[in-house]
């Protein structure tokens, strides 16, 4: 198991990033979380089968219909285990 944190730049707030993360993670069954950052970035962590997580790093690439992702940055470490779902992050 492995843990990708990933920073999304670009037009990526107020267009639904967070929540059609959520439901890509949750299909390719990663746990972690989400989170709009003040820099107007997003963050994500996530954790779960590599394979999976090279799709989820490939979708961030793209995101939903109204955003415009810029550059994506990824780093890669051993997973914590310590989520159980994947949510927003306040």
């Amino acid at each position: 198991m492995k843990r990708v944190n990933i920073r999304v730049f670009g037009d990526v707030h107020y267009v639904g990033f967070r929540f059609s993360t959520i439901e890509v993670a949750r299909d390719l069954g990663l746990t972690g979380w989400v989170k709009n950052e003040p820099d107007g970035t997003v963050r994500i962590v996530a954790e779960g089968e590599k394979e999976k997580l090279e799709n989820l790093v490939t979708w961030t690439k793209q995101g939903p219909s109204l955003a415009k992702v810029e550059k994506v940055e990824t780093s890669w470490e051993n997973a914590a285990g310590e989520f159980s779902s994947f949510d927003v992050n306040y």
